[in-house]
């Protein structure tokens, strides 16, 4: 690059100079070059390495590692439970297959897809959404197990709406609060955050019906965060915390089973035989494990001691396998996710795909740590599976689809 300046004296004489643009925006002047002498040196730009990348790659690998750790936890805590109900133990490990396929291509659809399509999803799969989450409470439309009706389909193709509805949530508050912001009325934060507060509160009421309160929880905390990234006072956010909190404490007292249910984790083994069983259960699992644990398929867990040990209740059966250092490399990886999610969201190049990073990000990490709190004894029981590792179908595609959309927004800083 040539830069050229007139010379004080001397007549119209010219300057040159041969610019090395460099990473860290060092100027050289090339051997030989003397004041007065005329350079033709071409042009040579060295950009900056492609910001995202690195995170991309980092999110890729942390994806893949999880996945596949859930393949082998998930035919490890399932084969003896499917031994017993289907005559092979390849029952659950094969259907895990086929969704982390389907979730795969659910993955390059995201990672492939332009953003502004997304926003032309927002509304339409809201409506999907509540219209799914109402028919699930229908008599014999939703299908029930352990007391819930969180299902819908036949006995060997279920979804669940309660998932496709965090995925509508996210699209659809990142739209309203980039567009409203858009607008000018930044300032107006009631405005902006009507219609996600409107919104939030009726997927909450429908998950709550059926009852799925881990779910709502999940749905809540995404909310939050998105509204905290958008940069809604924090007072307004704090009190409909403290009401959300309120109103889910009343309805806990209103109905004592559910009470006793969300209480049970204070002292499980009061109740060991009954509301505490499967935290005992788990509490037990992690507890053989000790360091190193007992080998991977070595658990007494998976056979039947612990109740939806390859669903929710996967990481005590990771805890038995694999020791303290198991758990602790698993937590690492959540961790590491979360890191990954947050610089994703601060590094995308509009406000939608931040807003979008931010509740992507609070999704999967807010549901892994429900689910490794419930198990270690620190949170109630809500059976919430744990993201990309436990055994589940519609729970999988959608996370790694929700993946793609962090991978996309990585890949376009």
């Amino acid at each position: 690059m040539v830069l050229a300046a007139d010379a004080p004296a001397g007549g119209h004489r010219r300057l040159a100079a041969t610019v090395d643009l460099r990473t860290r925006g060092e100027q050289r002047r090339p051997a030989g070059a003397r004041t007065g002498a005329r350079s033709d040196a071409p042009v040579r730009l060295r950009p900056r390495p492609h910001a995202g990348r690195g995170t991309f790659t980092l999110l890729v690998l942390l994806l893949f590692v999880l996945n596949l750790v859930g393949l082998v936890m998930v035919l490890s805590a399932s084969s003896v439970v499917s031994i017993h109900q289907y005559g092979s133990p390849w029952h659950y490990f094969e259907r895990q297959v086929l969704w982390l396929l389907l979730g795969c291509i659910a993955f390059f659809v995201a990672l492939r897809t332009d953003r502004r399509w997304w926003r032309r999803l927002a509304r339409p799969a809201m409506v999907i959404s509540v219209l799914l989450l109402f028919a699930v409470l229908v008599p014999h439309v939703g299908r029930s197990a352990s007391g819930a009706s969180r299902w819908l389909g036949t006995s060997s193709f279920q979804i669940q709406p309660s998932e496709l509805a965090k995925l509508a949530l996210i699209l659809f508050a990142a739209d309203v609060l980039d567009r409203r912001a858009a607008r000018g009325e930044r300032g107006d934060w009631r405005y902006q955050m009507g219609p996600v507060l409107a919104v939030t509160l009726l997927l909450a009421a429908l998950v709550l019906a059926q009852p799925d309160m881990g779910t709502t929880v999940v749905i809540v905390l995404i909310a939050l965060a998105m509204l905290c990234t958008a940069g809604m006072p924090g007072r307004p956010l704090a009190a409909l915390l403290a009401f959300g909190a309120v109103g889910g404490g009343l309805m806990a007292v209103a109905a004592p089973y559910r009470w006793r249910r969300l209480t049970a984790f204070l002292h499980p083994f009061r109740n060991a035989s009954n509301t505490g069983f499967q935290s005992v259960q788990g509490l037990l699992a992690l507890g053989a494990g000790r360091l190193t644990g007992d080998g991977i398929g070595s658990s007494l867990a998976s056979w039947g001691y612990l109740p939806n040990a390859p669903t929710d209740f996967i990481f005590a059966v990771i805890g038995e396998e694999t020791g303290l250092v198991g758990t602790l490399l698993m937590s690492g990886l959540f961790l590491a996710l979360a890191v990954v999610g947050v610089r994703i969201a601060c590094g995308a190049r509009d406000r939608f795909s931040g807003l979008m990073a931010a509740g992507v990000t609070a999704w999967l990490i807010g549901q892994a740590v429900i689910n490794i709190g419930a198990v270690v004894g620190l949170l109630p029981v809500t059976g919430v599976p744990l993201p990309f590792v436990s055994f589940g179908g519609s729970s999988l595609v959608l996370t790694l689809f929700a993946a793609g959309l962090l991978g996309n927004i990585a890949r376009q800083p």
